[in-house]
């Protein structure tokens, strides 16, 4: 009988932990336990060549090791292990490939059924600016965040919309049968109205502002480009934007914009299907627009790809060179005019429908200013998303330095309502630090609710204590937490439209903020969380997270059901057990938490006597 272990979550069995930098070495070990081992192979292959079949060195204590040279260049690398063994004199083999799960592996019969472990190999590491990585994030859909003029009147109503009666109206699609929206509707929030917000964000913590699209559109939401050279007038003037970006940095806030570059609307500058723009501008109306190879036609003039087949945004071919000029060429493009007027990155609408040169462009762009951040719109595991048959290359290094941490939402919705297991959450988030460049993971833009999403309130049954512990996770994760506008002041709503109701100025939820507020400025006094190595503990019902930098720790652990739950010594710890392991364990046993609470403790308090559990100044929500 064989005895056979391999965990990449470890050391004695992977070194480094994660993933590898082209032109590194792993050292991979497996132990193998049995009566006649005759030999031990590491099959490996990079991601769309042939395997390779690596005869491994017999260390001590059973253990069968091999050192691999990652020198085939950036992608993905995909493993695992086949051992064979003398058995009743006849030649055994085994396979051995990963778990669903992630962490240690299992037993497998034959080679075509096994699963590989996965090494995400990078070619640089992605060094955001210290503004960024220790930044505290916010997000803001213009139009229903603040109007700033003294009257309230809205700024260049457009035509064929209409204005809410009032700030407290819910938003409604006016739909006709084909279920196409007929009226856009508007509540008149304005740039003005984020400058003369400055001061209640300064005061909440943040540090950066995330916009959903500012430019000239059709929409409330203005996802269809019209003009990418113009703010839109419902938000203001250029002079209102330029007035807002040198607000915020003078008050130590920075700015990133969202980029929409996969498509544009209907009627905007560049296809111009109601002639506002003229009645021979736009490929639509004129074959010989400067715009006709932006887009393909197939019965020109009504029949052209749109993006997901709404008509409404014809789809731009963004391998047409003359487009790709447009966005991100050196001189007189989009990107260009914005950067040089202050912002200080861009989010990238829909990264899956940008191919990977179009976003390495970007970047090359953005990289002729200082202290610029890209980050990307990715709802899945961006280390091994394929698109459009494409494996992509997002995080490779020369593309995006970060992506929008949706899988923490979709964790900690589970996780909060008891739809997974705490155990389970643990391990596919361990899975996901595992798979990504370190940097990138500490680059992500950290969410648990966007304008695509429904509220988080909402998606935790209106469970204000939920909300806390959900807060607690963002601003705890490795990576940068971005607040959905007016869910630290207990908004709440479905789907769109009714995840973007305007803000309650004048009906906050203050528990909710001041949850929020205490979470933010916790983080910030924290090195363990700005720089910290990540681990996740658990038991069958409680969940803990675990934040290492050097000798210093944070640690929270939580109790997302709704009963009360007792720690009886049976933490499980992902991690390795060392002395801070061991500490923590000490002080967290025969301890008690209360339904839909948390303790949060931190190596600051270790001065403290261990046996005076009591007196420990450590915080406990009931």
């Amino acid at each position: 009988m064989s005895f056979i272990r391999f965990n990449p979550w470890r050391e004695e069995y992977k070194k480094p932990f994660g993933a590898i930098k082209e032109n590194d070495l792993a050292r991979l070990s497996i132990e193998v336990i049995a009566e006649d081992v005759l030999q031990v192979f590491l099959v490996i292959h990079k991601d769309g060549r042939d395997e390779q079949r690596v005869l491994m060195t017999e260390k001590e204590n059973n253990f069968y090791s091999y050192r691999y040279f990652f020198n085939q260049g950036k992608g993905l690398y995909y493993y695992h292990f086949e051992i064979h063994t003398k058995r009743d004199n006849q030649v055994a083999i085994d396979y051995y490939g990963a778990s669903q799960e992630g962490g240690e592996g299992r037993l497998f019969s034959r080679p075509e059924d096994t699963w590989n472990f996965q090494i995400t190999c990078y070619r640089q590491e992605e060094k955001t600016p210290d503004w960024y990585r220790e930044g505290i994030f916010y997000q803001i859909f213009p139009d229903r965040f603040y109007n700033g003029n003294e009257d309230k009147r809205i700024n260049s109503p457009k035509p064929n919309t209409f204005i809410y009666a009032s700030e407290e109206d819910d938003p409604l699609y006016v739909k006709g049968a084909d279920g196409d929206i007929l009226r856009w509707d508007f509540f008149g929030g304005n740039l003005q109205g984020i400058i003369k917000k400055i001061p209640y964000l300064k005061k909440l913590g943040i540090t950066g502002l995330y916009l959903n699209p500012i430019f000239e559109a059709c929409s409330n939401h203005r996802y269809d480009t019209s003009d990418y050279f113009k703010i839109d007038p419902v938000l203001g003037t250029e002079e209102d934007f330029k007035e807002l970006v040198e607000a915020l940095h003078q008050n130590d806030i920075h700015v990133i914009l969202d980029g929409v570059f996969s498509h544009v609307g209907q009627n905007s500058r560049y296809f111009n299907v109601n002639g506002s723009y003229g009645k021979s501008e736009g490929a639509y109306r004129n074959r010989y627009s400067p715009y006709f190879s932006w887009f393909n036609f197939i019965d020109y003039p009504d029949n052209y790809e749109s993006w997901w087949g709404i008509k409404d945004l014809p789809e731009i071919n963004k391998n047409d060179q003359e487009f790709q000029r447009f966005i991100f060429g050196k001189e007189n493009s989009v990107l260009t005019k914005w950067n040089q007027l202050g912002v200080d990155g861009w989010r990238l609408d829909v990264a899956d429908e940008l191919p990977d040169k179009f976003i390495e462009g970007i970047r090359k762009n953005l990289d002729m200013f200082d202290e610029k951040v890209l980050i990307g719109e990715v709802w899945e595991d961006a280390s091994n998303k394929i698109s459009y048959n494409v494996r992509r290359e997002y995080i490779l290094g020369e593309h995006l330095q970060g992506v929008m941490n949706y899988p923490l939402r979709a964790g900690t919705i589970a996780l909060l309502n008891e739809q997974q297991r705490p155990e389970a959450v643990a391990k596919s988030w361990t899975r996901l630090y595992e798979n990504y460049p370190k940097d990138v993971f500490f680059n992500n833009l950290n969410n648990i609710g966007t304008h695509d999403t429904e509220r988080i309130l909402t998606m935790l049954g209106n469970h204000v204590k939920k909300l806390d512990l959900a807060f607690g996770l963002m601003f705890l994760f490795p990576g940068i937490p971005c607040i959905y506008y007016g869910d630290e002041a207990g908004l709440t709503g479905g789907k769109d439209p009714e995840n973007r109701k305007f803000f309650p100025w004048n009906r906050m939820n203050y528990e909710i903020y001041d949850h929020a507020k205490r979470w933010i400025d916790y983080r910030k006094d924290n090195r363990a969380i700005l720089e910290g190595d990540l681990s996740f503990f658990y038991t069958d019902n409680l969940f803990g997270i675990l934040r290492r930098y050097e000798n210093e720790y944070v640690a929270m652990l939580m109790n997302p059901t709704n009963y009360p739950k007792k720690v009886n010594g049976n933490l499980k710890f992902i991690a390795e057990e060392t002395p801070m392991i061991q500490e923590i364990q000490k002080r967290l046993v025969n301890r008690t938490l209360n339904e839909n609470s948390y303790i949060l403790i931190s190596s600051k308090q270790k001065e403290q006597s261990i046996s005076r559990l009591q007196a420990i100044t450590e915080v406990t929500k009931k």
